[in-house]
């Protein structure tokens, strides 16, 4: 038996941010909430460079293009921090 799931949910709308939070909605009204922490890059960057962001992947990802930052709506949902800086590279 094949399950099929509506994922059109996941897409992003809009970001947001606290002092200690990324907060991003998505299109099925949800509002999901995750540690700066997880995130160096966003919790090190300045509020206009976390202001320059753009949807990606048709609006399952956001991008900073300052920061070279990308995340993704999957990645958000299931609560994956970003890797570790000997994994990804430079920070």
């Amino acid at each position: 038996m094949t399950i099929s799931t509506d994922e059109s949910g996941m897409r992003i709308e809009s970001d947001g941010f606290t002092a200690d939070s990324l907060v991003v909605r998505l299109a099925d009204g949800r509002s999901v909430s995750v540690p700066l922490a997880w995130y160096p890059r966003l919790l090190r960057a300045s509020s206009a460079q976390l202001a320059n962001w753009r949807l990606s992947g048709g609006g399952y990802g956001i991008h900073w293009p300052d920061l070279d930052e990308d995340l993704s709506a999957e990645g958000i949902l299931r609560g994956a921090a970003a890797p570790p800086r000997s994994v990804r590279g430079r920070a």
